[in-house]
C-alpha cells in the first residue's frame, strides 16, 4: 500500500512495490485538468488521469526520506516534534529511487514542453532527486538554497546546524523556452538581480497551522513567501500550476492570489480537509493587472524620435554623457549630433567612447532638478502613457 507525504505517493517496506499503484489510469480523449480542485487519491495515479502536456508549471515537496533513528530530545528533555509520518519512511535507499522515478515519470509526461518543474529536498534526497531528474531528460536551470533565518537547532551538537533546503529547478530539456520572469525577480529583489540565496523564515507563528489539539498540522509545513517567489519568477497570470504533494494547500493558497489556477493531489484526507478550509478563505485579486511583470522583451518598442514629435525633447535639446565629457545635440528627425559625429543615440553615444556599441537611453542623460537623468525616463514615461 502507498502513502504520502501530503498526498505523496510513497512505498512503505522493501519489497512492497506494489506496481498496481503506479500503474497508469487511461486518460479519456475528453479528459480536462481539475482546474483550482484537490484531488484526493495517490499523485502518480492521479497524475496519469491527466492530459498529456496540460500544466505550466509543477512545485513538488516529496518525501525528504529523513532516516530519522530515535527521538530527538531539547536540552530541557522534551521532545522535539519532528517528522514521524509514515509516508516519510522507506526501507532502503533503492525503494527510495524507484518512487522518485515513478512520481517524476508521470510529472514529466503531464508537463507542457516549455513547463517547469521545481523540486524542494533536504540533503537526505535532493541529490537523489537531481541525479533522477537528469536521467529522465530534465534541464537544471538552478539549485536555489533556501537559507532559513530560524532553523532548527543542532540539539546533539554532533553536525552544523542544518539551516538550509534546496530547490532544483528544471526545463523540460535543453532546448525548452521557458518561462522566467526576470524584471519581476528584480523588482522584488529592490532593483536588484535575484541570486540562488534565498533568505527566508521557516513557517512559525500565525502562518503554522495547527490541529484541534494544538499540534502542527502539517510536520513540514512550506512557508508562503517561499512558494509566492517560485511561483512569481515562473509563471504568468493565468498558467496551471500543480502540486502532486499539496499537503495543506499552501502552493494553491499563493497560486488563487496571484491569479494562478492549481492541481493539488493530496493521499491524506486530513490534509485536504485543512487545505480545502484554508483555500475557501483565499480571495482573489481583481485587478489582474497588478498581477503581471511586463518583460522589457515585451514592452512596445519607442522609437528615439517619438520623444521628439511628442514634445519630451525639443531639437536642439543638449544630451550630456553621465560624467559630463561628450555633449550632443537632438536633431528634429530623431537623430543626434555630436562635435564629430552624426546619427542614432546609440551610434553616436558609441562613437564619442570608441566602443564597439552603446545603450544610448542609458548613456545620454538630460538635466531634471538638478541632476542627470538618463533619457530612458522619458521612453517610460511615453510608454506608460501609450499603454
Amino acid at each position: 500500500m502507498s502513502m504520502t507525504k501530503t498526498g505523496r505517493t510513497v512505498k512503505r517496506r522493501a519489497g512492497e512495490n506494489d506496481a498496481a499503484e503506479a500503474e497508469p489510469t487511461p486518460v479519456h480523449q475528453d479528459a480536462k485538468p481539475p482546474f483550482d480542485r484537490i484531488v484526493e487519491g495517490d499523485s502518480i495515479r492521479v497524475m496519469a488521469s491527466l492530459p498529456p502536456e496540460s500544466v505550466d508549471m509543477i512545485f513538488a515537496d516529496p518525501p525528504y526520506n529523513l532516516q530519522l533513528q530515535g527521538d530527538l530530545h531539547r536540552p530541557n528533555h522534551s521532545k522535539v516534534d519532528g517528522v514521524e509520518e509514515a509516508w516519510d519512511k522507506f526501507a532502503d535507499f533503492a525503494s527510495y529511487d524507484r518512487f522518485t522515478a515513478d512520481w517524476l515519470k508521470a510529472a514529466r509526461r503531464i508537463l507542457k514542453p516549455d513547463g517547469t518543474i521545481w523540486v524542494i529536498g533536504s540533503y537526505h534526497n535532493i541529490f537523489r532527486v537531481g541525479a533522477t531528474l537528469q536521467d529522465l531528460g530534465f534541464w537544471i536551470l538552478n539549485d536555489v538554497v533556501w537559507r532559513k533565518t530560524n532553523p532548527m537547532p543542532n540539539f546533539r551538537g554532533r553536525r552544523f546546524t542544518n539551516a538550509h533546503e534546496t530547490m532544483i529547478w528544471c526545463a523540460k530539456d535543453a532546448d525548452a523556452r521557458y518561462c522566467f520572469n526576470y524584471e519581476a525577480m528584480k523588482s522584488l529583489n529592490d532593483d536588484l538581480q535575484m541570486r540562488s540565496d534565498w533568505l527566508l523564515p521557516i513557517c512559525n507563528g500565525g502562518e503554522r497551522l495547527k490541529d484541534e489539539n494544538g499540534k502542527k498540522a502539517h510536520p513540514t509545513q512550506k512557508p508562503e513567501a517561499l512558494l509566492h517567489r517560485v511561483i512569481l519568477a515562473a509563471t504568468k497570470p493565468g498558467a496551471v500550476v500543480l502540486d502532486p504533494f499539496f499537503g495543506t494547500g499552501t502552493t494553491g493558497v499563493v497560486a488563487k492570489r496571484l491569479g494562478r489556477h492549481f492541481i493539488g493531489i493530496e493521499r491524506e484526507h486530513s490534509y485536504v480537509d485543512v487545505a480545502r478550509k484554508r483555500l475557501a478563505k483565499v480571495r482573489p485579486v481583481e485587478d489582474e493587472s497588478l498581477l503581471a511583470t511586463p518583460s522589457k522583451r515585451e514592452e512596445p518598442r519607442i522609437p528615439f524620435g517619438w520623444l521628439v514629435e511628442r514634445g519630451l525633447l525639443h531639437p536642439g535639446t543638449v544630451l550630456v554623457s553621465p560624467n559630463n565629457q561628450w555633449t550632443a545635440k537632438v536633431r528634429a528627425d530623431g537623430t543626434v549630433i555630436s562635435a564629430d559625429h552624426r546619427g542614432s543615440i546609440h551610434q553616436v553615444g558609441a562613437a564619442v567612447q570608441g566602443a564597439p556599441a552603446c545603450n544610448g537611453w542609458q548613456f545620454w542623460c538630460v538635466p531634471m532638478e538638478g541632476k542627470l537623468v538618463p533619457i530612458d525616463f522619458l521612453r517610460q514615461r511615453l510608454r506608460a502613457e501609450l499603454s
